[in-house]
């Protein structure tokens, strides 16, 4: 038996494929992925990071992932660490970097509703493993399991159209930790080794993806799949970690679902928004699951498999489950828990943003998205001013294009007549008559998932339609105290109301009975 220290971890975890950059294959040799086992055990590691309980950082990167570095570390892969990195910085400066590695980057707010497409610079991003560095030219796809045919392609025959059908869909990919934040700031739950990002509203984002139906690329190139296949699995060339276990990252979806909608909801993808697709969201190839969770459109696939069931990636059966309120560290098992596919209906108001003070004259400007999977577009959005029991309905007009996949961007003028604190609110109904449970409670679940409750902010509203208040403005911005330019909190510097008036006020309404 090979003892620890004498592993050569270099040559026993090489990249074997010229041109594939980043990408070590563990599916095919379980003697390799035994023996980083064997490797990872003998280690001690950085402990998973307490941030539920604690203030997050107030830094960027928000969290860093020393575990998962040494995990890669270890195993002679620190050049997929700093690589990752690297295209962070080139393809994704400007986000908000809520975990550096693996990466895991959210869309600021002002960037998110810039247009009904998000820019590829800005899209959001959540990666299970680092990014791979695979050459084009050299990139081939295996299809292989329960189909008439096992094939390799080239990436060069996948897009010659006179071979394979091509398709463009508009797609709104959404993680399923979207808003956790709101889970964790009320009822914490499950940390996870990779870490459960503390997402706010920006891990979504909608673009216009080109590629080839799986649908058709099954029935085109392997003459079909078998009668017993009902499930496909992706897998990527990513490394993933589970519980000091090796693996490729792995997920799989239905066989109904690649059929659906003339195959165009599972889309074999290399073009994002008319531009190659970048690196960091799986170039060369990815998959594209419309209406699906985010994790289930693999990125860097280069293996595709027809299989009975689903899955047995710890990412597919172990991770991305549903649990009920009472599931917990105390009893959770990966059977009482559903896989999550299709996401909910959910929204969220990206402006004004919480604990906002809001100068008005009788009116909010609110402006957000409202999202469907499972192919219910968005059909009515609305907001509350007193935290959820009179609804305005956003008038068609101002809300962006429906698509059956995509996101509908919102804006609407809220009516306000009340001051101080407001909790303002949104919901959405779906064209399946789907909506949201009213608070963050009902959506509670262990691993933090799916957070599509009506989301609520808390806003400071100042009324400048009343006459008091007008008048208060002017003599804050005359002592030099404008109500923009300190906290709401920081006191007045001056006297706030003449002693005459005063004692005026108070003889006229003495605060005590006369009898």
């Amino acid at each position: 038996m090979t003892a620890v220290q004498d592993i050569d971890v270099k040559s026993a975890f090489a990249e074997e494929r010229l041109g594939w950059t980043g990408y070590v294959e563990w599916e095919k040799y379980p003697e390799k992925k035994e023996l980083a086992t064997k490797v990872l055990n003998a280690n001690k590691f950085t402990p998973i990071p307490e941030f539920q309980f604690v203030p997050l950082p107030n830094t960027n990167p928000v969290l860093i992932g020393h575990r998962w570095k040494e995990y890669h570390e270890v195993l002679g892969l620190k050049s997929i660490v700093d690589f990752s990195w690297e295209t962070v910085q080139r393809e994704k400066p400007d986000l908000v970097h809520l975990l550096d590695f693996p990466y895991n980057g959210e869309t600021r707010k002002d960037q998110l509703l810039q247009g009904r497409l998000t820019d590829n610079k800005y899209h959001f991003v959540r990666n299970h493993g680092g990014v791979p560095d695979i050459k084009e030219d050299i990139y081939e796809l295996e299809i292989a399991g329960l189909v008439n045919k096992a094939i390799k392609i080239s990436l060069k025959d996948l897009q010659d159209p006179e071979k394979y059908p091509q398709a463009e869909v508009t797609v709104t990919i959404q993680c399923s930790g979207t808003r956790r934040i709101e889970q964790i700031n009320v009822y914490p739950g499950d940390g996870d080794e990779l870490i459960n990002a503390p997402w706010g509203e920006g891990a979504i984002g909608t673009a216009v993806y080109r590629g080839v139906p799986l649908k058709k690329l099954l029935k085109l190139a392997c003459g079909g799949v078998l009668p017993e296949c009902e499930h496909l699995e992706f897998i990527g060339a990513d490394t993933y970690f589970k519980k000091n276990n090796v693996f490729n990252y792995a997920v799989s979806v239905p066989l109904r679902k690649v059929r659906a909608s003339s195959g165009t909801e599972v889309l074999l993808a290399w073009e994002m928004n008319g531009a190659p697709l970048p690196k960091i969201h799986g170039a060369p190839l990815r998959l594209v699951v419309a209406g699906y969770i985010g994790a289930r459109s693999c990125k860097w696939v280069y293996k595709i498999n027809a299989l009975k069931e689903p899955s047995m990636g710890p990412v597919q059966r172990q991770e991305y489950l549903y649990y009920t309120p009472q599931i917990g560290k105390q009893n959770a098992k990966y059977s009482n828990g559903f896989s999550i596919q299709n996401m909910p209906v959910s929204s969220a108001i990206i402006f004004p943003t919480d604990k906002q003070t809001i100068v008005h004259s009788g009116e909010i400007t609110m402006q957000g998205w409202a999202y469907s999977g499972g192919g219910n577009w968005v059909q009515r959005v609305e907001v509350s001013n007193d935290g959820g029991s009179v609804w305005y309905a956003v008038e068609e007009e101002n809300m962006t294009t429906k698509h059956y996949h995509a996101w509908r961007l919102w804006k609407f003028d809220l009516p306000v007549d009340a001051e101080g604190w407001l909790e303002l609110c949104v919901r959405t109904w779906d064209s399946s008559n789907n909506t949201e449970p009213t608070f963050v409670r009902s959506a509670w679940n262990w691993d933090l998932h799916v957070t599509s409750s009506a989301h609520r902010i808390k806003v400071y509203s100042i009324n400048t339609s009343r006459a008091a208040t007008a008048q208060r403005l002017q003599e804050l911005e005359a002592h030099g105290q404008g109500i923009q330019t300190q906290p709401l909190s920081y006191p007045a510097e001056f006297s706030l109301e003449p002693e005459t008036e005063y004692l005026e006020k108070y003889r006229k309404y003495p605060r005590e009975p006369v009898n």
